[in-house]
């Protein structure tokens, strides 16, 4: 099953040069053991644009879709057996020590749309 890994930051986070480093060699290693399968840091939240239509009208917000202390800082998918394997592969991220980290399941069972 697949989840969503979603690193979130306030803004008086810094990454070290260590931390980096300790990013770099997790990702190495879940790339190895075939969990990690897609994984990047976002632009920061200002240069997000949020997208809506009601009424038949787009509806454009600079920023992000929420103003919380936390902003989403990166993102990560990996497969894992279950639940608890996802929850222990997103404790083993150094940027667990130094944010938050949210794992959610990716809902692959939907019924499929009519075209």
């Amino acid at each position: 099953m697949q989840y969503l890994l979603i690193i979130c930051h306030d803004a008086s986070f810094v990454p070290t040069p260590a931390l980096v480093g300790e990013i770099g060699v997790w990702v190495k290693d879940m790339e190895k053991r075939a969990i990690l399968k897609q994984s990047n840091p976002l632009r920061p939240p200002g240069e997000a644009t949020t997208v809506r239509v009601r009424e038949g009208k787009r509806v454009l917000t600079a920023g992000p879709f929420a103003n919380s202390k936390e902003k989403m800082a990166a993102y990560g998918l990996i497969e894992c057996a279950d639940e608890q394997e996802a929850i222990d592969i997103a404790a083993s991220h150094p940027m667990a020590k130094a944010a938050t980290i949210e794992v959610r399941p990716v809902w692959s069972d939907l019924p499929q749309m009519a075209s």
